[in-house]
């Protein structure tokens, strides 16, 4: 049985793209657009990631994970199967370092 690399490379090049996709960054359920949550949720299509959208605008950001089951379509099955993929924080900034608070002005004493 002798190797072919010119047989390996489209397999090799179709795993390394399989690996890219299945390890994509999580999403902010709470800041993401409907392109990137359709982008990065496991069966969330454009509709779905509409509806989560809608929803998040109509009733502000999402507090759970699980409270995506109050998206009309989007089931606990969708929710679990996506949890890792699924970030929470209601602000961008979520996960920096706090800012440095200026310093306090001293007090002058009374003359």
């Amino acid at each position: 049985m002798s190797f072919n690399i010119k047989q390996f490379i489209p397999a090799l090049a179709a795993t390394l793209l399989l690996t890219q996709w299945v390890h994509a960054e999580p999403v902010n359920i709470n800041t993401a657009d409907a392109t990137a949550l359709a982008k990065a949720l496991n069966g969330v299509g454009p509709a779905k990631a509409r509806a989560i959208v809608s929803y998040r605008e109509k009733n502000g950001p999402f507090k759970t994970v699980d409270q995506l089951a109050m998206v009309e379509g989007i089931s606990q099955k969708l929710i679990d199967k996506n949890r890792a993929d699924i970030k929470l924080s209601a602000d961008k900034s979520a996960g920096a370092p706090p800012a440095a608070q200026p310093a306090a002005k001293p007090v002058k004493p009374a003359s």
